[in-house]
């Protein structure tokens, strides 16, 4: 799965890989992995994308609107967008980002992320 992830990040960023083509490989289940935690270990390579099922939650601590800190928990940053449901399933792009000076909290879909400062890894969701 992982080289598999590697070069879907490859094509991805070079933007040579469809709409199309991701759903194929999505529904081929060639794509998705089960979501991580968090992206501490994943956060060091700037613009890669990941492919992941989350199940949404609303427990645990999130940090950032839209760019969350890496270690926000996927399941919670996930339903904070607004990509999933809480207990719901869905296939969503991690798209690892630039760290931010300054990560401001907000509330959405009945999810609170906090404030926070410097963090030395963040991530971006996205629906596919």
């Amino acid at each position: 799965m992982k080289v598999v992830q590697e070069l879907v990040t490859y094509f991805d960023r070079w933007g040579s890989l469809s709409q199309k083509q991701l759903r194929t490989l999505l529904d081929q289940g060639f794509l998705a992995a089960e979501a991580p935690q968090h992206m501490l270990e994943l956060g060091r390579d700037i613009g890669a994308s990941y492919y992941f099922r989350v199940r949404g939650g609303t427990e645990g601590q999130v940090w950032g609107t839209d760019v969350y800190t890496g270690d926000s928990l996927l399941s919670v940053a996930a339903v904070h967008a607004g990509l999933v449901k809480p207990g719901d399933t869905a296939v969503v792009r991690v798209t690892v980002e630039t760290p931010l000076s300054k990560y401001q909290g907000s509330i959405r879909n009945n999810v609170k992320s906090h404030d926070f400062g410097r963090y030395g890894t963040a991530y971006r969701l996205s629906a596919i």
